[in-house]
């Protein structure tokens, strides 16, 4: 089947300036069907172990739910949907047999082969979506300084220096059903860029930096790119870093 365009892809990860690595992601290919993808970023939270106990109960839930899942017959808002739960499930599961408190958010776009597109998040990972260098949409957080912007108190700059920028209002393994919003795209098309990232990466860009890093270069270097400058300006201080990138790029005439 013509889609029209071809997939490339990356994910890149980095501690930061953290002792250790809690972020999680991963680009699953699906095992049988060609064109179907799952992309997932988890940002654990709750002490040393908890939180990166937190981000693996995320993407082992998404593999099993992801390798079960059939693009012909199967919903893929439902899908992400059941992720999620079964995740928090989990993850409050193992918050009782241990002494952290693992949390987890989640931002994970699923690609189905005839390019219908969806997203599910939790948290304050985000989903962005380009068009070239273009800004298309992104995920809301479900944050303390997000709902501040969406009452008008303070503009999105403000919120991104603001002392109470990682307080959240909602994510995976809390002990009340975490917020989650979906989103759909009818169809992608060539020259479209989907990425997915913890907030160690997005803090450091506006919508316009993004946009054209990920126009200009490819999946790959476009990965390594905003992680290395994300890097330098933490300043020392940065967060775990994580993301995925998909560009659909147009196929070359023979």
């Amino acid at each position: 089947m013509a889609t029209g365009y071809r997939l490339t892809a990356s994910t890149g990860i980095h501690k930061g300036d953290r002792d250790y690595q809690q972020d999680q992601v991963a680009l699953l290919k699906h095992s049988r069907v060609n064109g179907c993808v799952l992309a997932i970023v988890a940002d654990g939270m709750g002490g040393r172990s908890g939180g990166r106990k937190a981000s693996d109960q995320v993407m082992m839930t998404a593999k099993q739910l992801f390798e079960r899942y059939d693009p012909d017959t199967d919903d893929a808002a439902a899908t992400l949907a059941q992720v999620v739960q079964e995740a928090h499930i989990v993850i409050k599961l193992t918050a009782i047999s241990s002494e952290e408190e693992p949390h987890s958010t989640l931002a994970a776009f699923l690609i189905n082969p005839g390019g219908d597109c969806h997203w599910a998040h939790t948290g304050d990972s985000r989903i962005y979506q380009y068009h070239g260098s273009q800004f298309v949409k992104r995920t809301m957080d479900h944050s303390y300084v997000q709902a501040l912007v969406n009452r008008g108190e303070i503009t999105e700059e403000q919120a991104a220096i603001h002392p109470q920028s990682n307080i959240l209002m909602g994510c995976l393994g809390t002990e009340n059903d975490p917020p989650v919003d979906f989103h759909f795209i009818p169809k992608l098309r060539s020259g479209d860029v989907l990425m997915a990232c913890s907030d160690g990466v997005w803090h450091y860009f506006n919508a316009g930096e993004i946009g054209s890093v990920l126009s200009t270069l490819s999946a790959r270097e476009a990965t390594e790119f905003l992680i290395e400058k994300a890097r330098s300006r933490g300043h020392g201080t940065g967060d775990n870093l994580s993301l995925v990138v998909v560009k659909l790029e147009p196929l070359e005439n023979n």
